[in-house]
C-alpha cells in the first residue's frame, strides 16, 4: 500500500534536506509551508515534493490541511526537523507490504536537546501517533500549540524510532517556550485557571512548576541525562510557570478593562 508523508515547514533550511532524504522512498511528499523566507522551498523542490504555501492556522489546523492533501491510503505526519531512521523506514515498508493489523500506529520518538539524545525524564520513548490510514486520525484544532493526531480506535505500536532535532541551543528553546507559553495561555484560561486567588496563583506559578521539575528530574530519572537533562527540566519547569503567569496577567487585564467599561 502506498504512503504519503505530510510535512509542515517554516524556515527549515537547516533541517529540511535531512528530513526529505529520510523519506525519499515514500510514494508522495506533501509540504505545507507557512511562509518561509529562507530556501526551504527550493530544497523541497529538489525532492519533487508537492508544495503548498498557506497562512499559519495553528499546528492542528495546519497539519490537518497537509493530511487532507495526501492522496495515498496511508499517511505519516512529520515536522521539518524530524527524521525517519533507516530502521523505521524498513519497518513501515514491511508493515504496508502486508496487511496491517491496525489502522493507526504509535511510533517512538527520540529527541535531541542541547546536543544530547535524551533517554530519561519522560522524554523517551516519546510515543507519537504518526502513522495512520487516511480518513482516521485528525489533530484537534485551537488547543495546545503542538498537539498530536487523535484516533479513538485500537492503535498498534512500532518498534523503531524517528528522530527529532528539537532544541539545538538554549536560546532556541527559550524562544520556542516563550511562544508556546503564550499559545498555551489561552487553553489555561478556557479551563478557568486565572490565578485570581492567591492559592491558585501560587499553585500555578510556583508549586506546579517545582513539582514538575522534581517529578521529571528525580522520579523519572532525568538526572541521568547529565547537564543537558538538568538544564532542560529546569527550563521546562519555568515554561510551566510562564503559561500560568501569562494567563493570570491576561485575566487581570481583562478584569481591569471590564471594570473601566462599567465605570463609564
Amino acid at each position: 500500500m502506498k504512503l504519503s508523508i505530510a510535512i509542515l515547514t517554516h524556515n527549515e533550511a537547516a533541517n529540511i534536506a535531512r528530513t526529505l532524504e529520510s523519506v525519499a522512498w515514500a510514494d508522495e511528499l506533501v509540504v505545507v509551508d507557512s511562509g518561509s523566507t529562507d530556501n526551504t522551498l527550493e530544497i523541497a523542490r529538489r525532492y519533487n515534493a508537492r508544495i503548498y504555501v498557506e497562512p499559519w492556522k495553528g499546528y492542528g489546523g495546519q497539519m490537518n490541511s497537509a493530511i487532507d492533501k495526501c492522496t495515498s491510503p496511508w499517511v505519516f505526519s512529520l515536522d521539518g526537523d524530524e527524521v525517519l531512521t533507516p530502521e523505521l523506514s524498513a519497518e513501515i515498508r514491511e508493515l504496508l507490504a502486508g496487511k496491517p493489523t491496525y489502522r493507526a500506529y504509535w511510533v517512538p520518538r527520540m529527541n535531541l536537546i542541547f546536543g544530547r539524545w535524551m533517554r530519561h525524564g519522560g522524554l523517551y520513548p516519546d510515543y507519537k501517533l504518526r502513522l495512520f490510514q487516511q480518513g482516521t486520525a485528525r489533530l484537534p484544532e485551537d488547543t495546545e500549540p503542538h498537539t498530536t493526531p487523535k484516533w479513538d480506535g485500537p492503535i498498534g505500536k512500532l518498534r523503531s524510532d524517528f528522530l527529532h532535532y528539537q532544541y539545538p541551543t538554549i536560546a532556541a528553546y527559550i524562544e520556542h517556550m516563550d511562544r508556546y507559553s503564550t499559545a498555551s495561555m489561552r487553553l489555561v484560561l478556557r479551563k478557568g485557571k486565572t490565578g485570581r486567588s492567591l492559592p491558585a496563583f501560587l499553585f500555578g506559578v510556583l508549586i506546579n512548576p517545582a513539582a514538575t521539575f522534581v517529578y521529571n528530574y528525580f522520579f523519572r530519572l532525568g538526572f541521568l541525562d547529565g547537564r543537558e537533562g538538568l538544564l532542560f527540566h529546569l527550563y521546562h519547569s519555568a515554561y510551566v510557570s510562564w503559561k500560568y503567569s501569562k494567563a493570570w496577567e491576561a485575566a487581570r487585564a481583562e478584569a481591569t478593562a471590564d471594570s473601566s467599561l462599567r465605570s463609564e
